[in-house]
This record gives C-alpha cells, structure tokens and sequence, in this order.
C-alpha cells in the first residue's frame, strides 16, 4: 500500500514539474506561416558570353595571337566559337595556368607578347598578291625574294628551303571536292595525310618529294586560286606554326581593304624624353622611322643616331639647345601602376602642345616589358613612366596590334613599357651618359614630330 503509494506521489509531482516547464496556453493563437524563398545560384558568364562582349578588333586581335603560338588554326573571323574559346583553354594549360577559357590581363599581355615576337622573328606582313587582289600573309623574312605573272606570284627564301605561290586559273563549273582532286595528283607524287573539304574551300597538307606541302583553295564563279606553301622537313619547326597563321590569314577574293597596321601617318607625333644636358633624348623607334624630317617641339630639328629593334628604341640628339633639363633615369621600382607623362597628338587636344598626366596598370609580360592598361592617347608613345616614389619606371611605347585577317574599321591596339634598365642599357651601348638629375618628368619631355612623304 505504501509502496502504491508513493509511486502516486511520484507520478503527480512529475506531472506538476512538467506543467510548470509548459508555456501557458494563449486562447486562440495560431501559429505563425514562415514564408521561404528559394536561393537563387549567382549567374556566371560563360567564356563565350565574355568573348562576345569584346569589340570585333579585339577578338580579331585575340584569334590571330592564339593562332601565332599554334594554339588555333580557324579562320580569323572574329566570330566567336568552341574553337576559340578551346584554343584559349589549351593556351591557359600549356601555360600552366586554370583552363577556364577568358584571359586575365596578365595573360592577354604575355600572349600579344610572344606572339609579337614570333611575328617579328619571321617579318610577317600582310600583302596583295598584284595580278588577283588576293590577300596573303607572308613571312617576308623567310621568302624575301617575289616573281609575279599572269598566273599569280612566287615568294621564295634565297635557297629554295621555303616557297610560297598563289595561283589562279579558270575552270569550268568548279566545286571544292573537284579541285582538291586535282590537287592531290598535281603534281605526281604528292603523298596526301591531311584532307579537309567544304562547300568553300578546301585544305590538303603532306609530301611532296622531300618536302612539306600545304595548299588552300578556293573558288568564285569560274575562277579558281590557290595557296600552296612548300618547305625542306628541317625547316618543319619555323614553319609550321607561320603556316597556321597564313592559312588563317588566306582571303582569296577579300571584299574589304587588307588588315595589318594601318598606314603611316604622314606627320606623326610622339613624345620624346631628354637624357642629357647636351641634347640626347629617347624615343619611340616607329615613331620615327621613315622620317624626311625629325623636329622636337621648341627646339629645332635632330638627328636620329641609333635604334634597338628589339625593344623599339630610338636614340635622338638635338644640337645648341639651352636651359634642357634632363630627367634622371635611375631606376624605381614600379609594381602595379605608374604615371605616364606625355603630350597628346594635336588633334586629341585642340591643336595644343601641353603635357599631360595618364595613370595605368602594369602586367608583366618579359623581364624587360610590361603591358599597360589603358593604353594611353596618340602621341604618348615615347613618354617616360613614373612609379609611386615619382622616379623612372621605363618608357611608355603604342604598338598597333597585327592582325592577321579582315581589316576592321577601329585598328587594335596596345601599350607595353620598356624597362628603366633596358632603356640605360641601350644609352649605355651607344655611349651616351645619362646624367640628368630632375625628377620632374614634365619639364624633361618633349614632343617629337616625324614628317615622311
């Protein structure tokens, strides 16, 4: 009895405990409906969707780079496509960079870099074959000598290793797979692994004899020409890569002016910048190559006295000038941006000759260049580049990029800076003592005009 008890007891005081724990029961609430919205993942733009937000010069610029370094062989459309967006990625592997298909600056700025210098390596150009109009790109280093005739024209290297012909003939009712049938067996003995042919043109590559072939072809109306590209198989390495670009470059009956760097000005303006009190000043190389005449603004005409080809630098001099004040070329120690200092082409500031100041990033590409963002205005090429601590960075240069297939109507360009070493170096070659000790950029820059015909 006891022990039923207590277990009663027990009972009750638990249920008491519990009903203290409870919260009081409020007559008619209801419990609150917590409305939940789905999260939405952020949208991500696609390769293809960055590639198609570039201008049309910039994506033409794009695909003749990638195809200079062996990374694309589709024709420079500026179109994008798979192709396109896989070349980038195989670029960004090789490189040993993530494959995710856009380009950061860095990596735009080292392959416009490398591409350059192939292209300067063979002195590519784009040129009009005289007796059809066809438009070619040619390794005017390799194949140096031309013969024109009727039949079209010949380019040659001194011995023979390299030939590059454009031919044209009539043929009735043409199409691409007849004519690359005759390819194949004209001459005899072609040996043929690689044959690709669409409605428009048609590819074939292998041997013929001891030497490589490439041959591209096309049609209109009745009219049929051909690109045909010969090379020794010692020569395969150098030539190899320049024939993707010549095929991608190959427009055989072009509707539109021929692409490459637009034609020199007849008066161009850059800036120059004054190394020593005795009148010495460095500039830009292609702004002044060509020139009838070299005249620095406020002070009369100079002579040019030396180049560097390689990192496009010109040596000026200026006779019986007074009061120079010559800027200090030690070297600062720029990083990630600089200060440009310049003066603008006339007609970007009313007819006026004043400097100017612009900021841009640097991306290194070479020990000795880095690529600047943004390029700054016409005129600026030549400019001295300022780090933070106000001392020589280097020198600011404009280069038109090389494009390798359709002109456009807006040119694509570019900016590097040529190290403040590099630029001592090359005074130093040419026994030039850079002895200014100003730190005002302003007061040492001047304008450089370049007359031609």
């Amino acid at each position: 009895m006891r022990s039923t008890l207590a277990a009663t007891l027990m009972f009750a005081a638990a249920t008491a405990a519990n009903a203290q724990m409870m919260p009081p029961q409020v007559p008619s609430t209801k419990p609150k409906t917590v409305q939940t919205v789905p999260i939405r993942p952020p949208t991500v733009q696609t390769a293809s969707e960055t590639a198609d937000a570039m201008a049309q010069a910039e994506r033409l610029s794009l695909q003749s780079d990638l195809a200079w370094v062996g990374q694309y062989n589709g024709a420079i459309t500026g179109d994008v496509s798979e192709r396109m967006v896989n070349a980038i990625k195989e670029y960004q592997k090789a490189k040993g960079g993530k494959p995710t298909g856009v380009l950061n600056p860095q990596e735009r700025a080292a392959l416009a870099e490398t591409a350059r210098r192939k292209q300067d390596s063979v002195g590519w150009k784009i040129v009009m074959e005289p007796t059809s109009g066809a438009r070619l790109g040619i390794p005017g280093k390799l194949v140096p000598q031309q013969a024109s005739d009727a039949n079209g024209s010949k380019w040659t290297s001194p011995t023979g290793t390299v030939q590059v012909l454009l031919s044209r003939r009539k043929e009735v009712n043409p199409t691409t797979a007849k004519i690359a049938e005759a390819e194949k067996k004209e001459p005899a003995g072609r040996k043929v692994d690689y044959t690709v042919v669409k409605p428009d043109f048609f590819v074939l590559s292998g041997l013929q004899g001891l030497k490589k072939f490439y041959v591209r072809g096309t049609f209109r109306g009745d009219e049929v020409r051909i690109m045909t590209i010969l090379y020794d198989q010692a020569m395969e390495n150098t030539v190899e890569p320049v024939v993707i670009a010549m095929s991608s470059a190959f427009n055989a009956f072009p509707s539109s002016p021929m692409a490459g760097p637009p034609p020199r000005k007849t008066v161009e303006y850059g800036t120059g910048i004054v190394v020593s009190d005795d009148g010495a000043i460095v500039t830009d190389r292609l702004v002044t190559d060509g020139c009838l005449a070299i005249t620095i603004g406020g002070h009369g005409s100079a002579d040019r006295l030396a180049e560097d080809k390689e990192h496009d630098l010109a040596l000026l001099h200026i006779y019986g000038a007074r009061g120079l004040r010559p800027l200090s070329v030690a070297s600062g120690a720029a990083k990630t941006n600089v200060d440009v200092i310049g003066i603008a082409d006339p007609q970007c500031q009313g007819g006026a000759a004043r400097v100017s100041s612009v900021k841009a990033a640097l991306a290194p590409v070479t020990a000795s260049d880095s690529a600047l963002s943004p390029p700054p205005s016409v005129g600026f090429s030549g400019s001295p580049a300022i780090d933070a601590d106000g001392k020589f960075a280097g020198i600011a240069l404009l280069k038109p990029a090389m494009v390798a297939g359709p002109a456009t109507s807006v040119p694509a360009s570019q900016a590097v800076m040529v190290s403040a070493e590099t630029v001592r170096d090359f005074l130093k070659a040419n026994g030039i003592t850079a002895n200014g000790s100003s730190m005002d950029a302003k007061a040492a820059v001047v304008r450089v005009i370049c007359v031609r015909k």
